[in-house]
């Protein structure tokens, strides 16, 4: 998986469109498109844009993640870790299950999380 696949990985999981992408970092969408495909690659004014978003960058360059601070986690994704850690083991593959089925559901309809909304 290279650059442009995980700009894209990252522009779907904020929920935006390739349009609502680029004029977010400033660019077009025939740059966001080229970005996406891999045939160009985008630079830092370009990737501090989207930073400033949400963009995991260090993702999206290197395909590393970082992990984040607790101080930064939403309060119900607090509260989900939360119930998490009062299960056993094997009702936490339940409630991932669960969330990822979720998940899925939302993608496939375009709904945004209502964190996002």
């Amino acid at each position: 998986m290279g650059i442009g696949d995980r700009l894209k990985e990252e522009r779907e999981r904020l929920g935006f469109s390739q349009t609502e992408f680029a004029a977010v970092a400033g660019a077009s969408k025939n740059s966001q498109y080229n970005y996406e495909k891999g045939d160009r690659s985008p630079d830092a004014d370009y990737l501090a844009a989207v930073a400033e978003r949400g963009v995991d960058i260090l993702y999206v360059v290197t395909g590393e993640r970082k992990r984040q601070a607790a101080e930064s986690i939403s309060d119900g994704a607090s509260e989900f870790l939360q119930v998490y850690e009062q299960v056993d083991p094997g009702d936490r593959q339940v409630l991932l299950r669960m969330a990822s089925a979720f998940a899925n559901a939302a993608d496939s309809t375009g709904k945004k999380p209502a964190s996002e909304k």
